[in-house]
């Protein structure tokens, strides 16, 4: 059997509106993005991922789509699409697209015709209830964006499902004409010549039967319900027959699943070649946090906590090992829905360029693929947001206006947000030190941080900067023991995060430290045996058979077997 083309590919993701603005107008676009495909292709990815680029009111940055088969203009014109996947393909890059399953805008026409009335033929296209005899809300479940999932039509007597924005009512795929017409969407694009999706959102495709309270909860409160509506039983049923339908008529689609509650055994399910769904998934589970500090009356995911290491130490390990048969875990840091890793998990003040070159070597040389966010591989930090206005995320207010009611001070809620919103992953790429960073000739949509040294051309020009760094881990990632090789962690300490990648008789050992202190690692074959240091970030050490790994420091080492006389002292002792 014929490996699949995706099995080695590294993924770079694009958010476009915040890549490359081409017509002055502070929005990224697709031509900004095409004059940027030389940067891409020598960062060493072989695979572009773009956030929706659909006719959308914007009202979820595009998440809402009001039609699937037109580009909206803010991003430019279908010939510029059309451009940029056939100038990608010219330097080997592949190009997938965001593809959303599970809802779409109150805008599309399909909508527009559902409020006609139930005896509409697009009614069913959507899902509906009646209110509760007393004039209640169907059921007590709440949105992921706040208030109730249900919303009264604006012309009739019943509710209609959003688990997202008001704006962004939930299909139902339970309906065939759903399915046929969501075929037909993707198939648009993959007849254009594009090589597949990152499906948005596709474990909330099906409901709780009945649509039940959640029991046990005050009268009148609303309250997450995740039970009823993620990862339901028809829910690998859908993907199944969408992607057996997608294959039939291209083969080589590649489909990545976003499944942000799945822990492990869902994701094997959703991604096991034997189900015919997805080819992988991209879990939201990787990063526990240590929680005692955060206050429980307040969303835990909004308040700024530290990595619980060794909690991530056995998610991680349970990922590699489940998923090794299917070539891996997805492997990221960041993405458009959290904040920038190097601010979140790494130090953004005082260790910043070692902090982003330890995070990429931890996660990226592991077995999988690597999704990586644009400007990560120049150290881009948290947009720093001033106000609460100007955060686009619906929940960031709600949040705000709780933690004031507890007694929190503005200052704090702010530093909160700003820690931890996914407004703060979506600032715009440092291209160089011109106005708004080479972004835009304009003030950007977003806000920008301009910093010297952190961005595009600085990096350029210095070849020990994370960029540099970057681009040799990406082609060591390509080699076969990175891709194929063996995954094992090894025991250490809580705050180093140590493993072997082995392929026949090479074996590789990354050794990471996770803290703001030097730590120690001591291993016998540093005096036995032959090795080469494949990558090292700055001030780490080795004398003996003991290394020490600088605040965030990470080394990569290969060890060969060799017939060469045992080591001088002199050659046991090296700096990195």
């Amino acid at each position: 059997m014929s490996t699949k083309w995706w099995k080695e590919a590294i993924v770079y993701q694009v958010y476009p509106r915040s890549f490359k603005d081409s017509n002055a107008d502070g929005i990224g676009d697709i031509p900004g993005l095409i004059s940027q495909l030389d940067y891409i292709q020598a960062l060493g990815v072989t695979m572009i991922w773009l956030n929706p680029i659909f006719i959308s009111p914007q009202v979820d940055n595009g998440y809402d789509v009001a039609d699937y088969c037109a580009i909206d203009p803010i991003f430019g014109t279908m010939q510029d699409v059309e451009e940029l996947i056939e100038k990608a393909h010219q330097k080997g890059l592949k190009v997938i697209f965001d593809f959303v399953l599970n809802h779409t805008s109150d805008q599309h026409p399909w909508f527009q015709e559902a409020l006609k009335g139930p005896d509409n033929l697009y009614r069913d296209y959507y899902l509906w209830a009646d209110g509760k005899t007393n004039g209640q809300l169907p059921n007590n479940w709440a949105s992921f964006f706040g208030g109730s999932v249900w919303e009264k039509e604006p012309a009739g007597d019943q509710y209609y499902f959003h688990l997202f924005a008001k704006e962004m009512p939930d299909l139902n795929w339970d309906n065939p004409e759903v399915q046929l017409a969501m075929l037909d969407n993707a198939n648009f694009w993959l007849d254009k010549g594009i090589d597949g999706f990152r499906l948005d959102a596709f474990i909330h495709m099906d409901k709780a039967d009945g649509y039940p309270d959640v029991p046990n909860v005050i009268d009148g409160e609303l309250v997450l319900a995740e039970e009823y509506y993620a990862n339901q039983p028809k829910v690998n049923h859908y993907m199944k027959t969408f992607a057996q339908a997608l294959r039939e008529r291209h083969p080589d689609v590649f489909l990545v699943g976003e499944a942000a509650s799945a822990n492990i055994d869902l994701a094997v399910n959703y991604s096991d070649p034997a189900n015919e769904a997805c080819d992988a998934v991209i879990t939201f589970r990787y990063f526990p946090e240590e929680d005692a500090r955060k206050d429980s009356r307040l969303p835990l995911t909004m308040q700024s906590g530290k990595l619980d290491i060794k909690a991530f130490k056995e998610t991680m390990v349970e990922w590699q090992s489940k998923l090794a048969d299917f070539g891996g875990p997805t492997l990221y840091w960041n993405n458009h829905d959290m904040a920038r890793a190097v601010s979140r998990f790494g130090d953004s003040v005082n260790y910043r360029d070692n902090s982003s070159k330890m995070l990429a070597t931890l996660m990226y040389l592991q077995k999988g693929m690597p999704f990586i966010l644009n400007g990560e591989e120049i150290g881009m930090k948290n947009l720093e947001i001033p106000t609460i206005h100007d955060f686009a995320a619906p929940e960031a207010k709600g949040f705000y206006e709780k933690a004031l009611s507890l007694g929190y001070s503005h200052e704090h809620i702010l530093r909160e947000l700003n820690a931890t919103s996914k407004d703060a992953s979506r600032g715009v790429m440092q291209w160089d030190d011109t106005s708004f960073a080479g972004f835009s000739e304009v003030p950007p949509w977003s806000g920008v941080n301009q910093e010297a040294g952190y961005h595009v051309a600085a990096q350029e020009a210095d070849e020990n900067s994370i960029l540099h760094y970057y681009r040799k881990l990406l082609k060591y990632k390509q080699t076969p023991l990175f891709t194929k090789g063996t995954f094992n962690l090894i025991k250490t300490s809580d705050h180093l995060y140590c493993y072997e990648r082995t392929l026949g008789n090479q074996t590789a050992l990354v050794c990471c430290n996770l803290t703001d202190q030097p730590l120690f690692f001591d291993d016998d074959r540093f005096t036995k045996e032959d090795f080469t240091v494949l990558l090292a970030n700055e001030h780490n050490s080795l004398e003996g058979h003991r290394g020490q790994l600088a605040p965030y420091g990470a080394v990569v080492l290969v060890f060969e077997p060799s017939e060469a006389d045992e080591l001088t002292e002199e050659q046991r002792i090296n700096i990195f």
